[in-house]
């Protein structure tokens, strides 16, 4: 018995490690890739290092340092903090499907972003309401599917809680499309950003805020990891391990809340980023969310950089395409997969 543990676990290790060694490969191409992405032409790598160095020409500075790089920390942190946010929530609701797009929260915290957009509150600035604003209409969406999808006492079937999540969704992405309608031209734009999901705007101190809260949170969701795993067998049995379970489910609901909000407020809607990496994961690595939350770190942050290098690729065709748009291209057929066998997926 001891031997077969034993195997298992060196099997693990090894698939784990060669996963996290594929994961990293494809980050660094990929941004190596976008890093050299200048519109009309392609950078060499040569001149990307320069640049990153200091010692590059005006033009290949102001193209990687200030324009490109922005942005792919950006993808980063979103990725990354979308994939672990996506992981948790499933492990929280013991859902396959729960994921902070499909419950509506990106769309809640669209809400408070455009409201804040719209209409500004006397003393305190954009750049302060606006987060805020996401991370309240976003809380507030995370308690109102939950309750929703409630079926006596806490328990939460996958079919309430994504038609909950679906329903609230739409409720507030019409919201968002009243208030596009209402707005002047000038904050009109603003507010159809947040629809589509767009990289494009980010900037150094954008990012500075986005990373200290999805460092944070994911830090904060990381020292969970084994009450999550108790979770997921079960309350009765968390608790009987001396999980708190009420007082874990809200605080790591509350941390995911400011982390999807952080990353929404700033870039837009993305959808399915949290549903695609974590369950990919689960299949290979199996359900130990000691493994899968730090492994979707990297996995989301890959998944993101590999979109935004798809969305300028494809630019001579189409023009830059939003990030949104990209993510949601692979994750609907994803969703309609997982919701085609859901009752066979691996680790849940």
């Amino acid at each position: 018995m001891k031997l077969k543990t034993r195997a298992a676990g060196k099997h693990t290790f090894s698939k784990t490690v060669l996963t996290l060694a594929a994961l990293v490969i494809l980050l660094i191409a990929f941004t190596l890739m976008d890093l050299a992405w200048a519109g009309t032409r392609t950078l060499s790598l040569g001149e990307v290092w320069a640049a990153l160095m200091g010692n590059g020409t005006w033009g290949t500075e102001a193209i990687v340092i200030n324009q490109n790089l922005p942005r792919i920390l950006t993808a980063i942190f979103v990725g990354a903090g979308l994939a672990v946010t996506g992981c948790v929530m499933q492990a929280v609701f013991r859902n396959p499907l729960a994921t902070p797009y499909i419950l509506g929260l990106s769309s809640g915290a669209s809400v408070g972003a455009a409201i804040a957009i719209l209409f500004s509150i006397p003393l305190i600035p954009i750049a302060i309401a606006q987060p805020v604003m996401a991370f309240l209409m976003c809380l507030l969406t995370t308690l109102l599917v939950y309750t929703v999808s409630r079926s006596g006492g806490s328990m939460v079937r996958t079919e309430t809680l994504v038609l909950a999540g679906v329903a609230i969704s739409s409720l507030f992405s019409a919201v968002v499309s009243f208030l596009t309608y209402i707005a002047p031209s000038e904050q009109m734009g603003d507010i159809v950003f947040w629809s589509l999901g767009n990289l494009e705007k980010a900037d150094i101190g954008d990012v500075m805020i986005i990373a200290t809260v999805v460092i944070t949170g994911i830090v904060l969701m990381l020292t969970q990891s084994r009450n999550l795993n108790a979770m997921m067998i079960g309350d009765a049995h968390a608790m009987d391990l001396g999980v708190d379970v009420r007082k874990v489910r809200i605080g790591l609901l509350i941390v995911s809340s400011l982390v999807v909000a952080a990353s929404v407020a700033f870039v837009g809607t993305i959808g399915f980023v949290g549903l695609v990496i974590p369950h990919i994961l689960r299949m290979i690595l199996g359900p130990d969310n000691r493994i899968i939350i730090p492994m979707s770190i990297v996995g989301g942050a890959t998944f993101l950089m590999i979109g935004d290098w798809a969305a300028h690729a494809l630019s001579p065709l189409f023009g830059v395409l939003p990030i949104g748009v990209v993510t949601a291209l692979v994750g609907a057929p994803f969703f309609i997969y997982l919701l085609c066998r859901k009752k066979k997926e691996v680790g849940w």
